[in-house]
């Protein structure tokens, strides 16, 4: 089996690794983070221009049509660049959802402007009782005359502070944890009785926390007028997942190749830190962990079509093993370049937080190994 890249999945690579190192450095970076948005329209203007908000969205509907190896390219040239832009939130997670729950009229009129860069839409979901379980939804949806009624709260939404469109999901019937009964509902991020606090997150983006109060939407909100949607959800963020690990292999990359190049310059005791074995063996180490990753974050990408299940199974052991990959390369390249790696000025420091940021987000490495072994094939029983 032939798991190379094709031609033109190189050549986007090329373009993405390109764009990164010549409009994103980390000084630009810095500059991004300290602006009052957070991050730069300009930037994501250039990424509509060059095609790459459309990658999960159909042809029919202004996009590429292309598929998670594509997505994972270009995630894991934004790595390289800790790129702060909310891509995952809205080209990965919002426009798989659209386009696989939304009737063809809310497709038409929301999937378009995502892929132009004039729409920025995120998921709404997590909330504070549910510890990464996706079924677990309190929010409420109560049908009003003609229209919807929404409460609850959501927490941790990533790059809500940037969105105009909130992707809200909100139990219409059933009980807490019951798979059945939860819509996605489409929430104008200005919304009359919705009220978000933002902040910043560890590693420099933005979220905020979101309390609905009877916020009032009209009938045609619910995405695909579904009262399933949790299969979409689960769907969307497994792509997330692996879209993800693909970011956390450029992470790993980076800091790989600068823990190289610093203990090769750096001299102590009269001989460069590098010529010490016992370092040679940790960045060994360091790189052993990086292709272990690489080889989970592909399957990941591959498997992003299968069935519910095995799709599942390798969203999920990409989750564990990138997330202890990551934690595992982040810390020896802080411990390799001694204290001045977790300064602001040098670039390890952050990475080290987008690592962490990213073994946490959509479940910590132990949530992710329970949920690989109750979706794991039982073994018969004996007779």
């Amino acid at each position: 089996m032939d798991l190379s890249l094709s031609e033109e999945q190189r050549l986007l690579g090329d373009a993405a690794g390109r764009f990164a190192a010549g409009r994103y450095s980390f000084e630009a970076r810095r500059a991004i983070l300290q602006s009052a948005d957070g991050f730069s329209r300009d930037i994501w203007r250039e990424f509509a221009d060059l095609g790459w908000l459309g990658l999960n969205i159909p042809e029919d509907f202004g996009g590429l049509g292309t598929g998670a190896i594509e997505t994972g390219v270009v995630m894991e040239a934004f790595g390289r660049a800790l790129v702060v832009e909310p891509y995952l939130q809205t080209a990965v997670v919002a426009a798989n959802l659209i386009s696989g729950l939304g009737t063809q009229e809310q497709k038409q009129a929301l999937l378009p402007p995502i892929a132009e860069g004039r729409s920025i839409g995120v998921l709404a979901h997590g909330e504070p009782q549910a510890r990464y379980v996706l079924d677990d939804v309190a929010t409420t949806a109560m049908r009003n005359g003609s229209g919807w009624t929404l409460s609850g709260r959501k927490d941790v939404v990533l790059g809500a502070p940037w969105a105009d469109m909130l992707l809200v999901s909100a139990r219409i019937s059933g009980g807490q944890r019951d798979r059945s009964g939860i819509g996605l509902f489409l929430v104008p991020a200005k919304s009359a009785r919705l009220t978000a606090r933002a902040y910043q997150t560890v590693d420099g983006a933005r979220a905020s926390n979101i309390v609905l109060e009877n916020v009032a939407v009209p009938a045609d909100a619910l995405l695909g007028g579904s009262e399933d949607a949790l299969p979409s959800i689960e769907a969307a963020i497994d792509r997330a997942i692996a879209a993800m690990a693909s970011e956390a292999l450029g992470c790993m990359q980076v800091l790989l190749d600068t823990t190289i190049a610093y203990t090769k310059t750096r001299i102590q005791f009269g001989k460069p830190l590098a010529a010490n074995q016992v370092l040679q063996h940790r960045m060994a180490a360091m790189a052993v962990k990086l292709e272990e990753a690489r080889g989970s974050a592909l399957n990941a990408a591959l498997m992003a079509d299968a069935d519910p299940v095995t799709r599942a199974r390798a969203a999920s052991g990409a989750k564990v093993k990138v997330g202890r990959a990551g934690r595992f390369v982040a810390e020896q390249a802080v411990q390799l370049h001694g204290g001045m790696g977790v300064t602001e000025e040098l670039n390890v420091g952050a990475y080290f937080k987008r690592l962490m940021a990213i073994e946490i987000i959509f479940g910590s490495p132990d949530f992710h190994l329970q949920r690989y072994m109750r979706l794991a094939p039982q073994p018969a029983s004996a007779a």
